[in-house]
């Protein structure tokens, strides 16, 4: 995973280390120091998790409340589960945004989040090379035909892996699915490397990422049909041991606003209107 510290003029990258087997968490030392003057900084500095897929509007928005607040902001990516274990052990950071709902409910449920609003949707699609030379149809059926390089991330490392299990359960092919594929990948960033190398035929990924800037002209998402892959909620949740609770909160209604709105939108996110409380089960 990385970390992606954002200053008002510049975006540094920066390293965690995560591991996954002892679930440890390690955040490097972070340079916030004024070169000129070799001063500490002052400004009050918020740390996200945010899963792979939203990363890309993820940033532009906290590079909008960075000038809004004067703050910094850090934004460690991965997996959404790998995610949730680390606050899990950390217990520090001030918002999550997992790639699915489920993890909302289970941060709520350890007690790890107050309040939470809905930011737009995720669609998981048949992601495959651009123009779709091999004329892939949008039923996951095919990734039970071995005659095809397929790819999809392990359930146990996220959101996307989650959404593929029930993706191949619903439709029958959950053991056939599992043994033809090439590898079970690690998160939806290593499943679009994949197919654009050429290592894989077609994998299941957020339709998300074909929207990309780097990913455009690279790939194609073939939409699933929702009665084996639903609309997946995407929830941004304030953390309980925020330091600073009232930027956080600014952080969400930005997200959820018409600016937020339509930098998700830009980024292939779909912001249907429904109804979410914070409170909901």
């Amino acid at each position: 995973m990385q970390i992606l510290q954002m200053g008002i003029n510049k975006l540094k990258t920066l390293q965690i280390v995560v591991g996954i087997a002892g679930i440890v968490f390690f955040i490097s030392s972070c340079n916030i120091f004024d070169n000129n003057r070799n001063k500490q900084t002052d400004k009050p500095e918020l740390l996200i998790y945010c899963g792979i897929t939203m990363i890309n509007p993820m940033l532009e928005i906290a590079e909008y409340v960075e000038k809004e607040k004067d703050c910094i902001i850090r934004i460690t990516k991965g997996g959404s589960g790998n995610l949730l274990n680390a606050i899990k052990i950390n217990k520090t950071g001030d918002l999550y945004l997992p790639g699915a709902y489920s993890y909302i409910l289970q941060s709520k449920e350890a007690g790890l989040i107050d309040i939470s609003e809905l930011v737009g949707y995720n669609m998981a699609a048949i992601v495959v090379p651009k123009g779709n030379p091999l004329d892939i149809p949008n039923d996951p059926i095919v990734f039970a035909d071995s005659k095809y390089k397929t790819i999809f991330a392990d359930p146990n490392s996220g959101s996307i892996g989650r959404m593929a299990a029930t993706i191949f359960e619903k439709r029958g092919i959950k053991n056939e699915a599992l043994y033809n594929a090439l590898r079970l990948s690690t998160d939806s960033k290593d499943i679009t490397k994949a197919i654009i190398n050429g290592e894989a035929d077609m994998g299941i990924n957020w339709c998300a990422t074909t929207h990309w800037k780097e990913n455009k002209d690279k790939l194609d998402g073939i939409i699933i049909d929702e009665k084996y892959a639903t609309k997946k909620k995407l929830v941004l949740a304030r953390l309980v041991f925020s330091k600073h609770p009232e930027i956080a909160e600014f952080f969400i209604k930005t997200a959820t606003d018409s600016i937020g709105k339509q930098i998700f939108y830009n980024y292939g996110f779909s912001h249907h209107i429904e109804h979410y409380h914070s409170s909901e089960k």
